[in-house]
């Protein structure tokens, strides 16, 4: 049974195929009002940054799919890792077992990671690398008999995921999750520290609380879901400095900024700081499958050694570095070594700025700021997302514009007539405006 009429009379013409016929009778999509929304495009099969649809369309992909597609979609050498892989052993359980992927995937990270950064715990998704992340920050104060020490600082505009623990630590006030805040944990919210005035206001608190700090988490260099707001190496510097002279552990939440997306295979090598648990997902599969890690410093891991199990970390996802995501992880790490992606992301930064900063002056813009493979267009009010995301499918692009920004998140491969497809699609619509009316049925970047 088809939703509408429309969708109906699509079906019966043949433009879309028979498993496509009411798709939200039991699908349940992610950050949508299913009342209101729209029927989702269906997507037949995608390459390098290529949408293709099952009515025979193609739209060029500016998100690199959610953010996690770092060498194009469908990457014959991460499919072929795939392949290989499941044909001899999908996935065994790390509870007293071991397999090759995941031992040289964990080797591999900790030689790529600044200092002791050396210790791998491997998750299914990001929202759950920032779980394992404050459970280790809380039972690292236990473990040395500091229980009071449970609240974490985080930044507002901040976002770290979708769990209960992930939510505590997101904007509570203009965040996606405003509706739990009073249901979730209290934390210390403070704005990000910029210039030598807010870092000794910032030293100040941690001061004062310091006594029931656990840790302080951040994204470093650019806040993503919380509206792509970027702050300088700087600015983390001096975040992280505080942290330690206060002697608290730091959290940096890299699994948006990770793998080249700010110019750096690691936006805290930009600051140079080693932060003491850092999390990393998205494009560590190259956008394949779901994979994340949480990362300690030796101290923190010290600090569950123990002869009582009781200090151990109890933790222990059932899927936990399944075999073929190692395996895509692995392929995917072969290619940042291989290929020159840092180089393609300076390419990309430089061609962002010459083709989106002009849009400075068209009306209703408020900023247009570049970051590595980020490209940010701040508009003073975008009233209907949705609507604003029909247009850019008419233009033969796939864009997630949310809150008042139009971003690009390419695929660090993305060739420069492709990118400029994107760029100049954003020119022609936002020079239209007129995006329509009413609340969007869709949220979330």
């Amino acid at each position: 049974m088809c939703r509408n009429p429309q969708e109906c009379e699509l079906v019966t013409r043949g433009k879309h195929p028979h498993w496509f016929a009411d798709p939200a009778r039991h699908l349940w999509l992610p950050y949508t009002q299913m009342q209101t929304a729209q029927p989702p495009l269906a997507v037949a099969a995608m390459e390098g940054v290529r949408l293709k649809l099952a009515d025979g369309r193609v739209l060029i992909d500016g998100v690199a799919n959610w953010w996690t597609a770092a060498h194009g979609a469908a990457h014959p050498y991460i499919v072929a890792a795939i392949q290989t892989q499941a044909a001899a052993l999908p996935h065994v359980m790390l509870g007293g077992l071991v397999h090759e992927q995941a031992l040289t995937l964990a080797r591999r990270l900790a030689g790529m990671l600044p200092g002791d950064l050396a210790h791998v715990f491997f998750v299914d998704s990001g929202s759950v690398a920032v779980e394992v992340a404050l459970k280790m920050a809380l039972q690292y104060w236990i473990n040395q008999g500091r229980p009071e020490r449970r609240r974490f600082v985080a930044f507002r505009h901040g976002y770290h995921g979708d769990t209960a623990g992930a939510m505590a630590v997101s904007d509570p006030d203009d965040g996606m999750h405003a509706l739990f805040k009073d249901h979730l944990t209290p934390q210390f919210f403070v704005d990000v520290p910029r210039g030598t005035a807010a870092y000794a206001a910032f030293d100040n608190f941690l001061a004062q609380h310091r006594e029931e700090i656990a840790a302080v988490i951040i994204e470093p260099l650019v806040q993503g879901a919380g509206g792509m707001r970027f702050h300088a190496p700087a600015d983390l510097a001096a975040i992280a400095a505080a942290a330690q002279h206060h002697g608290l552990l730091l959290i940096c939440d890299e699994i948006f900024t990770g793998f080249g997306r700010t110019g750096a295979l690691f936006a805290i090598n930009e600051a140079g700081v080693v932060p003491d648990i850092i999390c990393l997902g998205k494009a560590l599969t190259g956008g394949a499958v779901t994979l994340a890690a949480t990362v300690a410093r030796a101290p923190v891991f010290e600090a569950f050694l123990s002869d009582d199990p009781a200090r151990a970390l109890m933790h222990g996802p059932t899927y936990m570095g399944n075999a073929i995501a190692c395996a895509a992880a692995n392929a995917s790490l072969d290619l940042f070594e291989r290929e020159p992606r840092l180089n393609e992301v300076k390419q990309i930064e430089a061609q962002l700025q010459r083709e989106l900063f002009p849009l400075k002056t068209l009306p209703g813009v408020v900023d247009v700021r570049v970051k590595g493979a980020i490209g940010v267009v701040e508009m003073a009010c975008i009233a209907n997302p949705a609507a604003l995301r029909q247009r850019f499918i008419a233009e033969g692009v796939w864009l997630r514009p949310f809150g008042g920004i139009i971003y690009l998140t390419p695929a660090l491969t993305i060739a420069p007539n492709e990118l400029t497809t994107l760029t100049a699609a954003i020119a022609r619509v936002v020079a239209m405006g007129d995006w329509g009316e009413g609340r969007s049925a869709e949220t979330g970047a």
